[in-house]
């Protein structure tokens, strides 16, 4: 059995490169030769304004969409199919299927026998093991978000795609989710959105800004020290308002 966390290949995930890409979208260029590349086993975070195209950019690094022009590979050159777990704003759990049968989807669409005890230990780390036979239905959106979030765990795949996965939770859950999650994500290669600049600095070690039209990527951030970040570490308050000047600026 894969320990919860360790990639399923057992190896050191390679860097993802995103390569001048170009974008249109209902006749307006989203963004132009944009380039970006999330070096090995690095958590990478990116935000900036609604509508500016950082979903269209991350669908297209998880393969879900095309660009008008550019390339997305892998750094160790071999084909990105089956090493990406993405996850989307919204959840999409099947709502005929209970919540552990939502969490070993892939393995039953790809003919594999689910690993339940992992699945489990995953519901158990994101406080809801007590829920693995309910339907979605009878779930609030946070505790879908945190089945979709242990849906994507569970994949146990070197690059990790996530847009907004915390957003529908409280503060406090939020917080210890980020946890659980700068846990069981490090050593991934992450490309994650949030609009939270808090989020941002507890859990990204380089934080990029994607503004204008066309967008264009702003210079990377480094955050220091390790994640999770204390939200009171003087470092992080530090790089929040840099991001925040250049949020705003």
């Amino acid at each position: 059995m894969n320990a919860v966390g360790q990639p399923r290949d057992h190896a050191a995930p390679p860097s993802l490169r995103l390569l001048g890409l170009s974008l249109r979208y209902d006749g307006r260029v989203l963004f132009a030769d944009l380039s970006l590349t999330i070096e090995a086993g690095r958590f990478v975070v990116l935000l900036g304004p609604s509508g500016v195209g950082k979903s269209s950019l991350l669908r297209i690094a998880a393969g879900l969409a095309a660009p008008d022009s550019g390339r997305v590979e892998a750094g160790d050159g071999r084909p990105l199919s089956g090493r990406i777990a993405y996850m989307g704003q919204q959840d999409l759990l099947f709502p005929w299927a209970s919540v552990i049968r939502n969490v070993t989807l892939g393995d039953r669409l790809r003919g594999a026998r689910p690993d339940h005890e992992r699945a489990l230990s995953l519901l158990e780390r994101v406080g809801l093991a007590d829920r693995a036979a309910a339907l979605p239905a009878e779930l609030s959106g946070g505790m879908r978000q945190r089945v979709a979030l242990a849906r994507t765990l569970y994949e146990d795949r070197p690059f990790v795609l996530m847009d907004e996965p915390f957003s529908a939770l409280d503060t406090v859950t939020r917080s210890r989710v980020q946890d659980l999650a700068a846990e069981l994500l490090s050593g991934r290669t992450v490309l994650m959105i949030t609009h939270d600049p808090l989020e941002a600095c507890r859990l990204g070690d380089v934080l990029v800004v994607l503004a204008g039209s066309p967008a264009t990527l702003g210079p990377p951030i480094a955050v220091p020290g390790a994640a999770p970040r204390p939200p009171d570490d003087p470092e992080l308050l530090r790089t929040q308002g840099r991001l925040m000047r250049m949020l705003t600026g």
